[in-house]
């Protein structure tokens, strides 16, 4: 059963769209923190959301951009903004579908379960800034080109993508190479981190694989990073 996420802060649109997706055969979730919408979503992982723009503390805006930025599921808008540059600017940050209220229920699954169709076969897809990568096969989609990566390097970038913002341990990186902690080889994880960074510069991705001292590394964007 598909799992949709309603992000909604007026109860009888929430209820209405529950009870009319469920008896459709999805499974719902319903936000209601919207500050903490994106960490919640991310937690819940959910096959699709469905996400009001205008929502009080939050931006639907900054939700979708988040979402998007850290996870490969959809994000279909239905909101009562119905500017053309709200539509525009919600597509730019990722929106795979944009619809204005008040929708008719026939219209409204219907775009629900096209985008679910898109988005089948792609559940085994990270997404990254900018990049996808298959956590099966290990390719690398970015600029509009696909490098298959060899084993170590696609593991240790689908560790570091599967913990987007943190520090990722010296521990969790050998455990993702070699399956265990018992023996931590500083240089054999040293030489496949500084070929992973080397492909990276190579297909020119924003992203830095940065040291944190006494910890272990984070994939930051740009040029800063944490040192402490």
């Amino acid at each position: 059963m598909k799992r949709i996420a309603v992000v909604e802060d007026e109860p009888l649109m929430r209820e209405e769209l529950s009870r009319m997706l469920r008896h459709a055969g999805y499974h719902v979730e319903e936000i209601l923190e919207f500050h903490q919408a994106a960490e919640q979503l991310e937690a819940i992982s959910p096959d699709l959301v469905i996400l009001d723009l205008n929502l009080p503390g939050a931006s639907g805006f900054q939700i979708c951009r988040e979402v998007k930025g850290r996870n490969a599921f959809p994000v279909l808008i239905l909101t009562s903004r119905d500017q053309m540059r709200d539509e525009l600017q919600a597509l730019a940050l990722g929106a795979d579908e944009y619809l204005t209220k008040p929708c008719r229920k026939e219209r409204l699954l219907a775009r629900v379960a096209n985008v679910l169709k898109r988005y089948e076969g792609r559940s085994n897809l990270l997404e990254g800034e900018e990049f996808l990568l298959d956590r099966q096969t290990y390719t690398l989609y970015i600029h509009n080109t696909s490098v298959v990566l060899p084993k170590n390097q696609g593991k240790l970038l689908e560790t570091f993508v599967s913990h987007p913002s943190r520090t990722v341990t010296k521990e969790d990186l050998c455990m993702a190479l070699w399956g265990t902690t018992e023996f931590i080889d500083e240089n054999a994880l040293q030489v496949n981190l500084t070929r992973l960074k080397k492909t990276m510069t190579g297909l020119g991705m924003k992203q830095k694989i940065l040291p944190v001292r006494g910890v272990g590394y984070r994939l930051e964007s740009g040029e800063h990073g944490y040192e402490g």
